[in-house]
């Protein structure tokens, strides 16, 4: 009994100091990222109901980060092994670009409270599997790796596959919609007898079964509490509606004397509409009621005069840059990106 009692103890401190571990980077966030701004006074055209709050465009990042990290996590394992990618890297680029974030939020009206238990659980859930994922991989993962030598066995090439195909999906898909059990079924029936190929095998099939697990029970919240609206509405010039109607997914609503009020998709699909009307002369008035944006660009410098926060990204050797501008000169600054060694990459919406 007092051997049992002793391992309780024990396994009941681990669990706190993870706990505290998870929780620190939270605390943190909370009490020395804190901004002094305050939100300059708009008023807005698009009416009320179509109205999203204007600091969600920042807010909407630290979930891109976690879609960024996986198409950096593909990349690197492209032609390298797992334990190359930088796991802390990974987790400390989250919560240092969110603490950047959140110190300017209030210059954007403060970020609500729902939004900021979203953005805390996924962070924590975020940290806690590239956590789990580096202890694996940074030991058993990288001995297995060295037993098989320089040669790589047919589930490295296929799980590298599998994760460009994951980080591809993520763009536009929410994460729990993704088929993590026919990943691991094809894991299963295209293993070779190599040792690396069990190793994989199992390892892997483990994590996409307990992914699939919690892809359903988050899709199931998901039902329960209603998705997220997909559309959004906006006010833009320098086209006429036939020639915003052509634009796939665009629905002209109304012309205005600002504009024409028009209702788009939104996502990356916003993403790849706006730079598309940037391009053909749109010029954009107002999203959602908001004046102000984010937007992400890629260049070979570490920095921009303008960024909220720059990070290198791993496996590609360029870096990314958090960038905010007026909507209203949103277009334009897309229109000189190139020029200025600039590459879009996302816009984030609210």
């Amino acid at each position: 009994m007092r051997f049992l009692w002793r391992w309780a103890k024990r396994l009941v401190l681990l669990l706190l100091l993870v706990a505290i571990g998870l929780a620190a980077p939270v605390g943190y966030v909370e009490t020395m990222c804190r901004g002094e701004g305050a939100p300059q006074p708009y008023e807005a055209l698009i009416a009320a109901g179509h109205h999203r709050p204007e600091s969600r465009t920042l807010m909407t990042y630290p979930e891109w980060h976690i879609v960024h990290a996986y198409e950096d996590y593909a990349e690197v394992i492209r032609d390298g092994d797992p334990h190359d990618y930088g796991y802390l890297q990974g987790i400390g680029g989250f919560w240092s670009a969110l603490c950047a974030l959140s110190g300017s939020a209030a210059a954007y009206g403060g970020t609500d409270t729902a939004t900021k238990q979203m953005v805390y659980v996924i962070g924590v859930s975020f940290t806690a599997e590239l956590a789990l994922k580096a202890a694996y991989e940074e030991s058993l993962g990288r001995l297995f790796a060295a037993l098989r030598g320089g040669q790589r066995a047919a589930l490295d090439d296929l799980s590298a596959r599998q994760a460009a195909d994951y980080a591809e999906f993520l763009q536009q898909v929410p994460w729990y919609k993704w088929r993590f059990r026919e990943d691991a079924a094809d894991l299963r029936s295209q293993a070779g007898a190599s040792l690396r190929d069990r190793e994989r095998r199992l390892a892997l099939g483990l994590e996409y079964g307990a992914k699939a697990a919690y892809a359903d029970v988050i899709a199931q919240a998901v039902a329960a509490t209603g998705q997220d609206a997909l559309r959004l509405r906006m006010i833009v010039t320098g086209a006429s509606a036939a020639q915003l109607a052509a634009y796939e997914g665009v629905d002209v609503l109304q012309e205005r004397p600002e504009g024409i009020e028009i209702e788009t998709p939104r996502y990356r699909a916003l993403t790849h509409l706006l730079k598309q009307m940037a391009a053909d002369g749109v010029n954009v008035a107002e999203i959602a009621g908001n004046d102000d944006i984010l937007f992400t660009a890629l260049s070979g410098q570490p920095s921009e005069p303008d960024a909220l926060f720059s990070r290198r990204r791993q496996g590609f050797g360029d870096y990314r840059h958090l960038i905010t501008v007026k909507v209203a000169g949103l277009a334009e600054r897309l229109r000189r990106m190139e020029g200025a060694g600039l590459t879009l990459e996302h816009i984030h919406d609210y």
